[in-house]
Parts: C-alpha cells; structure tokens; sequence
C-alpha cells in the first residue's frame, strides 16, 4: 500500500505499519483518525486440545499473539491499547471493538472507566458456527462487538441511519445482525494451504460497520490488523485505512489482499441520508428567488383549499394568515402539516407541489 498525507500532517494514508499497537498509536498524530475497528486478542482460555468426535483436530487459536499470564497482565494491556486510541480520535471520533466471552466483558469496563460512551453492543450472530464438539456447552454461535464515541458528552459523531434503514430494506437496522463466518473463497489461506489467520473476520461485517459509523474520505485504524480485512472494505467504499500489525506472515498476505481490491466510483459512494441532514430552505427564498411570484394562489391537489402567496413568503387565506406549515393546518382543522407537500403550485398546465422549488434551490447550494 501507499504512502501518502492528510489534513493531520504526516499521518499515513493507506498504510500497514509493523510494530506494536500502542507504540504505533502514540507515534501517530493527535485526534487524526475518525473511527477505530478493533480485533483484539480474545486471550481464550482453552484447556487442551480441542478435538472433533472423529478425533481429528480443530484449528484454534493457540498464537502466542492471543496468550497473557493473567486477568490482570490482559487488563492492563487493554488500558494502554485503549488509550492510545482514545488520544489518536477525533473529537467526533468513534471505536468500535469485537470480542468474545472470553474478553469482551472486560474490555467493555475499560471502555467505560477511561471515559468512552457506549452507543450499543451489536450482536454479530453467525449463520454457520462452528458446532461444540464436546457437547459440554451451548454451541458459540455469536460475538460482540462494542461501539462507543470517544467521550461521554460528545455532540457529534458518524451514525448513517438512512443508509442502514436502505441496507435492511427500509426497515430499522437492529442490533443483532446475521452474518456467516469466513467460508469458501473468502477465507484466506497460506502457502501450505491452512488458514492464513484463525480468526479472519467476514467482509461483509466490515462493510456494514464502515458504512454505518464512517463517511467516504474517513480514516480508518485498525490496530490489529492481521490479514487486512478492514483495509479491504476501506478501499472499497472509498475510506483512508491504517493498519497496525506485528506479525510478517499477516502483512504480507494483507499487502497482497489489498492490491487487488478496486476502489468504487465516488458516485457509487454515495448514500441514502436523512432529510433532517438536508440545508433548510424557507419558503420566503423561494420567493425572492422569483421561483414562486406574490399573489400566486397556491390549492392542495384536489383543490379543495387555496391561499395567495405575499411578498414576504406567508400564505393569506379568507381568514388567517401564517406560514406554509400553519396554513396548510388551519385549512384542514389540523395541528400539523407539512406545506412544503400540501401546497401546490400551477405549471405547464399541471398542479405541481412547491416541494419540487425547495429541490431545485437545494441543488444550487449543492453545487455552489
């Protein structure tokens, strides 16, 4: 990958660093990275081998990588990694980090003793787990991931609302999500063939997660990289990526994974977002743009109710005046209405709401 700059000075841009994580952090610039995805070791207590009832083998994570002496040493390294991510954040930075039972309850009152605020834990169930073979437990057929804003009275941050209602077919995205685990063509595999890293996470969660808390041109850090899953999705949906990692074998198979990926058109970036996000546009500059004329009689689609438009951007009626909104409710006996889909206007010999104006100044402002 790259080495390039932003806005942040000599931040990296699309950029594996080798090393330690915190290390790595501390040496980036302060409050340059708008959101963090973290994998970190899950440190799995696992008492031997794990076996399947033909007695063959199960690939586990037994990496040094994921080994601590204790509860304690594995909470200690939590802090350090955690603040070096809190000191790297936008103030309009967020986190989001994936466990399991194993380590996630931890890292979660970490989280929350250095100031972080939890937004939501997401339920990423797993469509095909794999199964208990020991039949001694519940089968592990989900993880957690935690997402929360750098600080406690953040005002602003990324949440893509719309996009995830148009991602689930216009149905609120929930905090459980279905998701298979890495098959087929998608796991990564070494050069003799096993997998290249045990605990390779799907694209598509990535992509849910980037798209949903990130913006096209964001940077993404990713402190435990391992095969660059994160740096995949980043360059797809057009995203700026650090990757940390320590071990060689992963770089390389990461470097080689990302130089294959193409990076989708800005137009093909762009996403369904909220109304509330839209410029305000008040009537009154609809009409001193000369788009609407005064004395314009405005009626809603049936006709049944009129009122003239004056000079100052108000309706009058036969006996109240007020603005497109009050209007549009007095004449129905109402407490609300939105005028700007009430109230239409005469054009080309059809009836046409004045929503369609507000648009046509809203692409103005856009492109100026």
């Amino acid at each position: 990958m790259g080495r390039g700059t932003n806005a942040a000075g000599n931040l990296p841009n699309e950029k594996i660093i080798q090393g330690d994580c915190i290390e790595a952090m501390n040496a980036l610039p302060e409050k340059s990275v708008d959101l963090i995805f973290a994998d970190p070791p899950y440190n799995l207590q696992l008492g031997g081998e794990l076996t399947r009832p033909d007695q063959s083998k199960v690939d586990a994570v037994t990496d040094d990588w994921d080994k601590f002496d204790s509860f304690a040493t594995y909470d200690k390294f939590t802090r350090e990694w955690l603040k070096a991510s809190k000191r790297v954040l936008k103030d309009t930075g967020a986190i989001w980090v994936i466990g399991s039972y194993h380590n996630i309850f931890r890292v979660g009152a970490s989280l929350q003793d250095l100031g972080f605020w939890i937004m939501n834990d997401v339920i990423w169930r797993k469509s095909n787990p794999m199964p208990n073979f020991r039949g001694t437990r519940f089968t592990n057929a989900h993880e957690t991931m935690i997402w929360a804003t750098r600080d406690e009275d953040q005002k602003k941050y990324t949440f893509n609302y719309d996009a995830m209602k148009a991602l689930n077919d216009d149905l609120q995205m929930r905090s459980d999500w279905v998701l298979p685990i890495c098959t087929g063509g998608e796991r990564l595999k070494d050069e003799d063939g096993d997998k290249a890293h045990p605990t390779q996470k799907p694209e598509a969660l990535l992509h849910r997660i980037l798209l949903a808390t990130t913006n096209a041109g964001d940077t993404v850090l990713d402190p435990f990289f391992g095969t660059g899953t994160t740096g995949a999705v980043a360059k797809k949906l057009g995203r700026k990526v650090i990757g940390i990692e320590r071990e060689t074998k992963y770089i390389k198979v990461a470097k080689a994974r990302i130089s294959k990926v193409l990076p989708s058109s800005p137009e093909d970036l762009q996403v369904t977002t909220s109304k509330k996000a839209e410029v305000r546009v008040p009537f009154g500059s609809i009409v001193e743009r000369g788009l609407i004329e005064p004395g314009t009689i405005l009626t809603d689609p049936m006709r049944r109710h009129a009122a003239r438009v004056r000079a100052d951007g108000s309706l009058v009626c036969r006996d109240a005046t007020g603005s497109i909104h009050k209007i549009g409710a007095h004449v129905q006996g109402l407490d609300a209405c939105n005028g700007w889909t009430y109230w239409h206007f005469k054009t080309d010999g059809k009836l046409k709401p004045i929503d369609i104006l507000r648009q046509k100044v809203r692409a103005e402002m856009g492109s100026a």
